[in-house]
């Protein structure tokens, strides 16, 4: 069995251990650029102990963004970029960029450019509809991602993290129930899986074995009709035989249509809406809980569904999902699960992976209240950040 905080290899990168912070988007970039706030949100858990963090969420063009504040790939976000990198180095970690595009999850009304989809639909976070994208925005939309690749390597990433999950725009393909196109970008999985197989064909050509390149795919959305773990595992074996990509990071959930399929535990309607302009925040006290439903929170909630993965795929895995403790990190490790990747414990306490190495027994203080959610649009932390209870 690994050892989890023993060093590591992802791909090119040597990871002083197996503890990835995943990606949360931080809520700190209010000109889509990097900012001192920003830095010191990864230096934290930099210092904290993890072996990479995960900078969120890097578009890879403007129309990408889920909202105007979200930073997107340019030469204009170069500097900062460089300073996020050298801070994280310079606390013993690696730091990968997660890429990608938003496509239906962008809100237009923010970004005020045109969001894409597979099809043409009705989209219920800009309450707009979104137009089917053509074959000359995808195949822009792949070049925008291998550019964005080669800008997260010379800005000093160790690595990218490709995003095919939650309805984002790669994961709407995949999607039955929004890609409804009847050419070669619809119908069979097969067709519906091309465009993840030339995205990260794409970043791979792009930065060869520079730095280490990922993905974040979903096992399935929690949508009905949608992508489910049937043909995740198929498309986990494409991406495998391919060779493109040197790990997957597990997930599930759609923000589009049901993000607290991801997260399970409570789910906090009442500050949601708070954080929305009206008429949002009168829909979603309305009826916000059919949107935004309560799934019970369990340690290591997504390992049955990885489980179907690990056996199907010999490239390494990255266990998400409720992993919050020692134990839980030492299951993943014997479960044949190469990293493990945190995300909510490590806003509660940035520090708590130096206090795991040092004490396996010490207990996370996250109480999965998900409190944290609504503060992405204004500055993602936790809520109870600095209470002991």
């Amino acid at each position: 069995m690994n050892d989890v905080f023993a060093p590591a290899q992802l791909g090119p990168v040597r990871l002083r251990n197996r503890v990835i912070k995943a990606a949360t988007f931080e809520g700190r970039t209010p000109d889509a650029l990097v900012t001192d706030d920003l830095i010191d949100f990864h230096r934290a858990v930099a210092a904290g102990g993890v072996g990479m963090t995960t900078l969120a969420y890097c578009a890879v063009a403007p129309e990408g963004r889920t909202q105007r504040e979200q930073l997107w790939m340019r030469p204009e976000a170069l500097p900062g970029l460089r300073l996020l990198t050298e801070a994280v180095h310079a606390e013993g970690a690696a730091i990968s960029a997660q890429i990608g595009h938003a496509g239906p999850v962008a809100n237009e009304k923010s970004t005020r450019l045109r969001a894409l989809a597979p099809s043409q639909m009705f989209s219920p976070l800009s309450m707009r509809p979104v137009r089917s994208a053509g074959i000359g925005d995808i195949r822009g939309i792949i070049a925008a991602h291998a550019q964005a690749a080669r800008i997260a390597v010379e800005a000093g990433f160790d690595a990218v993290e490709l995003h095919f999950g939650h309805n984002y725009f790669v994961s709407s393909f995949l999607s039955r129930r929004l890609n409804r196109r009847r050419d070669e970008y619809g119908g069979s999985l097969a067709n519906r899986a091309r465009l993840s197989r030339e995205i990260a064909e794409a970043v791979r050509v792009a930065v060869g074995d520079s730095i280490a390149v990922l993905a974040k795919l979903s096992m399935n959305d929690g949508v009905p009709g949608g992508f489910w773990l049937d043909e995740a595992i198929q498309v986990a074996k494409w991406l495998d035989v391919d060779g493109h990509l040197d790990a997957l990071e597990l997930t599930a959930g759609s923000s589009l249509l049901n993000p607290m399929y991801l997260f399970k535990g409570d789910a906090p309607i009442a500050e949601f809406a708070a954080a929305m302009p009206q008429p949002v925040r009168f829909g979603i006290r309305l009826g916000g809980r059919a949107f935004l439903k309560t799934y019970p929170y369990h340690d290591l909630y997504l390992l049955e569904q990885a489980r179907q993965i690990r056996s199907a795929v010999t490239m390494p895995l990255v266990l998400l999902g409720g992993i919050t403790d020692r134990a839980s990190m030492d299951t993943a490790m014997a479960e044949g699960f190469e990293f493990v990747a945190m995300a909510r414990a490590l806003l509660r306490e940035p520090d708590l992976i130096n206090r795991l190495k040092d004490e396996p027994t010490t207990p996370s203080l996250c109480i999965h209240c998900n409190k944290c959610m609504p503060t992405i649009f204004t500055r993602t932390r936790c809520v109870l950040e600095g209470s002991t209870t």
